[in-house]
This record gives structure tokens, C-alpha cells and sequence, in this order.
């Protein structure tokens, strides 16, 4: 998408390394939620990519799961609390 400007902010796999989740730190945060939703739409092609990448390493390929990291506007709304 033009215009916007997605990074992974962390990301966090579970002991087993069965599921992992991906929080995406999307700039403007107006359009995190179409962004989001495009990313969840293609989980399965990133995974398939994913996998061929990492077959010879990974026993299992892990589930991806996508969320939006909204720490920042956090940060900005608690700052313009304090500004007032």
C-alpha cells in the first residue's frame, strides 16, 4: 500500500514454537485497521514463504497471528494528558 509505513514493532512465539505473534506498529494509524486486515488476509501465502525458507530449520512451521502495536498512540494520548 502506498503511503504507509508498516514496521514489526516485536514479536513474540510461544514455548513450543507453534504460534507466533506479530505486532505491527503502522504508520498513519488511521489506516492500521485496513492494513491489518489485508495482512491477515494473506497469512497463508506468508507462511507458505515462510516455510520454504525454513523447512530445513523449523520442525513445525509456526501459526502467524498479526496484531496492531498501539503503544505509540498510547504514549501520544498520555502526553497530551499531562500537556493539559
Amino acid at each position: 500500500m502506498h503511503g504507509v509505513l508498516v514496521s514489526v514493532s516485536a514479536v513474540r512465539i510461544s514455548p513450543d514454537l507453534s504460534v507466533c505473534r506479530g505486532y505491527l506498529s503502522v504508520f498513519p494509524s488511521e489506516r492500521s485497521a485496513e492494513i491489518l486486515a489485508n495482512i491477515n488476509n494473506n497469512v497463508r501465502e506468508l507462511r507458505y514463504e515462510l516455510g520454504g525458507r525454513l523447512r530445513h530449520q523449523l520442525r513445525i512451521i509456526p501459526e502467524l497471528k498479526f496484531f496492531v502495536d498501539d503503544s505509540l498512540d498510547y504514549i501520544d494520548h498520555i502526553d497530551s494528558l499531562l500537556a493539559q
